[in-house]
């Protein structure tokens, strides 16, 4: 029977680059490798898969074989092809594309602890100029009995037998097509190298516990919703000497009842009458510290803002504050007595000329911006 053409057998082009020809080659190896695939017929396309790979990622045996085809060349017209030679090189097949192929990692090697995660609410102007405090978080520490080994105070754990302290078991076997080596979890020690014949009582074995941690906190004045504090190395215990993670303080900030915030900036709202509004006045403005003084000019329009310059939140990276912004709102009278009403009435009679050319002034505009005039 004669073979397939090998870029056919993987599925690529003759001008398939090095890197093409070897992810061709593992998905092959993959879909058809006979402790995967029971198919009848996955042996035979395993090791075609194989014998191209072995010629196909070979430079020279490309070249030769891209010339003469499955015919060696150097053993005449005998038809020896190429690849068909021993395949105990491919041991470490299965570690190749199930996982293995590189660095295993060592199980008795110091690793570090999880970090931790911790919501904080706080107040508005607690945000604005910073507090400290004392937050309380359940972790994992290392146990103060066995300094974290596990083991029962006077004894220490002992080298797994099985699998050498490596963690890891080798199942070896000799197949038709060549020698397979498959490494899974030691079974003897779950993988850790190491047995504890005598648990320590306190942890019982983990080598950690769990505790109740009191830690303080400086939150930092200019702080908004959302902010996160790393208080580092406050989180989870290390594993085998490794050191712990870290802590986050996620902050989350109350709103409040007259200031709102944007950046470092504030804003706030102050009701008008209409006279204050009309004649100018001088009034008071709360801040986030203190109250000011604020001069409106008369004829102020509702929605106006002015600037309290300095007056707002502390810029959390470099120095200075940010503004208060004041929109000022001129509240329409209500309930008004007779006597009130008459004096409106004589305001607006007496004001009535200047609302007309006021109103002839708006018509204009209107008419020039629908007409173009």
């Amino acid at each position: 029977m004669s073979k397939r053409d090998f870029y056919e057998v993987l599925g690529v082009g003759k001008n398939a680059s090095a890197d093409e020809i070897k992810k061709a080659y593992r998905s092959l190896a993959r879909k058809y490798h006979p402790d995967v695939n029971k198919a009848a017929d996955a042996e035979d396309k395993f090791k075609e898969a194989k014998e191209a790979y072995d010629v196909l990622s070979d430079d020279q045996k490309r070249s030769t074989y891209d010339r003469f085809g499955h015919v060696d060349p150097n053993q005449g017209m005998g038809g020896a092809n190429f690849g068909g030679g021993d395949m105990g090189g491919f041991g470490d097949l299965f570690d190749m594309f199930f996982g293995g192929g590189g660095q295993r990692r060592n199980p008795n090697a110091p690793q570090r602890g999880n970090d931790l995660q911790y919501t904080m609410q706080i107040e508005f102007k607690e945000a604005v100029f910073g507090k400290e405090t004392d937050i309380h978080i359940p972790r994992t520490e290392t146990c103060d009995k066995c300094h974290g080994s596990g083991a029962k105070t006077g004894t220490k754990p002992e080298t797994c037998s099985v699998c050498k302290g490596s963690g890891q078991q080798e199942v070896v076997q000799n197949t038709a097509f060549g020698r397979i080596v498959n490494r899974r979890v030691c079974s003897a020690c779950n993988g850790q190298g190491k047995i504890i014949r005598d648990k320590c009582g306190n942890c019982h074995g983990s080598g950690q516990v769990k505790k109740q941690r009191t830690i303080h906190v400086k939150i930092p004045a200019g702080v908004d919703e959302g902010a996160q504090l790393r208080i580092s190395g406050e989180g989870e215990a290390g594993v085998r000497g490794g050191p712990s993670g870290d802590l986050y303080v996620v902050i989350r900030v109350k709103p409040h009842d007259f200031f709102e915030r944007e950046g470092e900036d504030i804003y706030c709202e102050i009701p008008l009458t209409f006279a204050q509004a009309a004649l100018g006045d001088e009034i008071e403005i709360p801040t986030l510290t203190e109250k000011v003084k604020l001069k409106v000019p008369a004829g102020t329009q509702t929605d106006t803002y002015f600037r309290l310059k300095g007056k707002g939140v502390p810029r959390l990276r470099g120095y200075g504050q940010g503004d208060q912004h004041v929109k000022v709102v001129v509240v329409t009278p209500t309930n008004l007595n007779e006597d009130q009403k008459d004096l409106l009435r004589e305001f607006s009679r007496t004001n009535a000329e200047n609302t007309s050319e006021q109103h002839q002034t708006l018509f204009e505009r209107m008419k020039k911006a629908f007409l173009g005039d």
